[in-house]
């Protein structure tokens, strides 16, 4: 098994990941999988819930790179993961399997954003703090996987089902 990122790192990477794409391009807001290949770097493939809306999606994962995910998260100010997290719950399962997740409480972090992103609307380097539920898998097999991703925290809920194509390359 790959050894998993820390908190920070997966968290920093991943929200300045869905901070680098504007709102009409960016994988949060995503209504089908056609932007999941957006803003993907080397090493990791990131998949987004949603800003609160129930959607499916398909998508086209590379072979041989882990894949993560939050079930339910947030950035924000000190303070504001302990409520967030107070009533954080989620779950995932990969074609029917339940998957666990990794509950991180808050966490320092750092990402970089683009103007007009969703998240942070600013362009810039923030530090703040991460917080939620997350999954992270070790490269998926070739070929059709279901992934369904519920989350709540609060009146804010997400739900996701993801048909992936992983390619035998």
């Amino acid at each position: 098994m790959r050894t998993k990122l820390s908190a920070a790192d997966l968290q920093g990477r991943w929200w300045t990941w869905a901070a680098s794409s504007v709102s009409d391009s960016n994988p949060v807001s995503d209504q089908d999988g056609s932007l999941c290949a957006q803003g993907q770097t080397a090493g990791i493939w990131f998949l987004a819930g949603t800003f609160g809306e129930t959607v499916t999606r398909s998508c086209t994962v590379p072979t041989a790179v882990p894949v993560a995910f939050p079930l339910v998260n947030q950035i924000g100010e000190p303070g504001d993961c302990t409520a967030f997290m107070a009533s954080a719950r989620g779950s995932a399962s990969l074609d029917g399997r339940s998957l666990k997740p990794d509950r991180y409480e808050a966490t320092a972090v750092q990402i970089s954003a683009v103007g007009g992103n969703p998240i942070t609307q600013n362009a810039g380097r923030f530090r703040t703090e991460a917080c939620g539920l997350w999954v992270q898998l070790e490269p998926l097999a070739p070929g059709s996987h279901t992934l369904s991703i519920r989350g709540s925290s609060g009146s804010f809920a997400v739900s996701v089902e993801y048909k992936l194509q992983v390619s035998a390359s």
